[in-house]
């Protein structure tokens, strides 16, 4: 199971309105139930807003990965959001969020699905990719160099 094979470009959002990060979550859980039917826009928020809960997702230099299980998930489910403003995400730095990798992974997730995880978390503490990812302008030139950085670290 690769991060490439589970972000398609329409699951790279650019320009994604902030405001906090629950507005962040909100957004990204009906965008990704108006793209998935078996998902439910309000049981993703409750399980990603939980895991917020739990400890903040945000891991530093601008990113958050939230994540969290579904037992309406058929598969992994990925999507990466560049957000228009930073937005407070109670990260571990203090700093503020702009990138957003979220992860979706059936209820009975196993060490591939924390292999995903382990993936993301490897990708996005590049400052290079970091660097490239803020630098683009469009949801197109997002994407590819979002799979770069995944190819290069694979």
């Amino acid at each position: 199971m690769s991060l490439e094979a589970i972000l398609p470009p329409e699951r790279t959002l650019f320009g994604v309105p902030g405001g906090s990060k629950k507005r962040v979550l909100e957004f990204f859980s009906t965008f990704i139930a108006q793209n998935t039917p078996s998902l439910d826009s309000q049981e993703v928020f409750s399980r990603l807003i939980g895991r917020e809960r739990l400890g903040s997702t945000g891991i530093g230099n601008g990113v958050a990965i939230p994540h969290a299980r579904s037992p309406h998930c058929k598969g992994p489910i990925a999507g990466f959001l560049k957000l228009a403003e930073p937005v407070d995400f109670d990260a571990i730095d203090g700093e503020p969020v702009d990138l957003v990798f979220v992860l979706l992974v059936p209820e009975e997730a196993d060490d591939a699905h924390l292999a995903l995880l382990a993936q993301v978390a490897g990708v996005m503490n590049d400052a290079d990719t970091r660097t490239a990812l803020r630098r683009s302008e469009s949801q197109r030139e997002l994407h590819e160099r979002l799979l770069e950085a995944i190819r290069r670290q694979a």
